[in-house]
């Protein structure tokens, strides 16, 4: 938790006891006043969910929230403010929900077991087998795939690469068939969940990394991509916006 307002932060506190208490719930948090040091906190502490203030003097929360989305694409963010002006540029830094203050059971509780819930439930994963190992991969954590002098990489949201021998067409139907998997060049296959930006040529991820679009492919990205955006939003706006008019 984060938030520079001591009163507000104390309320959220005195919920999350509440939630623990009542659902039974292994639930383990930490609260700041300012993100500098909650920024600080995450070079040594790994945290599942962020209930994150916005009007904060310094860095404010929905920049804080960018940096954040830069080197950490697997942790929830639920922002609590009293503005809903930030509301559709949550989107941008794929928050979770966005909530209206004053915080209360009847508005985190809900957010607070779905949550859960996701964080219990097996993630969907590749299966990939070589003759030294087998491991898999969640689909959720692959950022893209490229094939180069027949190996393949796989370009994850932790800043790592694993790769093994192989073809595209090994993996491609499984991958394809699988929700904002795309084919953009005929050596890459890429997940739009992290595409930040599509370019004439190339596409960027969340981590940064150039991804080759091919001049053919183009238009059919340009348009799916479009409406994979659209999609996201409408599932937010229905499903994770609360209090916002």
């Amino acid at each position: 938790m984060c938030d520079d307002d001591s009163r507000d932060l104390l309320q959220v506190v005195s919920l999350l006891e509440s939630y623990r208490r009542v659902r039974k719930a292994e639930l383990f948090y930490a609260s700041f006043q300012n993100t500098i040091e909650l920024l600080a906190s995450m070079d040594s502490r790994d945290y599942d969910l962020l209930l994150l203030d916005i009007l904060m003097p310094g860095i404010n929360g929905m920049q804080a929230a960018h940096e954040i989305r830069q080197r950490n694409s697997r942790i929830q963010i639920v922002f609590m403010t009293s503005s809903p002006e930030y509301a559709v540029e949550s989107y941008s830094v794929r928050a979770y929900h966005y909530l209206l203050k004053p915080a209360s059971e009847e508005k985190l509780f809900p957010i607070l077991d779905r949550l859960m819930d996701d964080f219990k439930k097996p993630e969907d994963a590749l299966h990939i087998k070589t003759q030294s190992s087998v491991f898999h991969l969640p689909y959720g954590k692959i950022e893209y795939i490229e094939v180069n002098a027949k190996k393949l990489y796989f370009y994850l949201t932790d800043g790592s690469i694993r790769n093994v021998p192989g073809k595209l067409a090994d993996f491609e139907h499984a991958l394809l068939k699988t929700p904002g998997f795309l084919k953009v060049h005929r050596s890459y296959l890429v997940n739009l969940q992290w595409v930040q930006e599509l370019r004439q040529g190339e596409l960027v991820t969340v981590s940064g990394w150039h991804v080759p679009v091919s001049r053919a492919a183009y238009p059919h990205i340009r348009t799916a991509y479009t409406q994979f955006l659209f999609s996201e939003v409408e599932e937010l706006a229905q499903n994770r916006i609360g209090g916002v008019e």
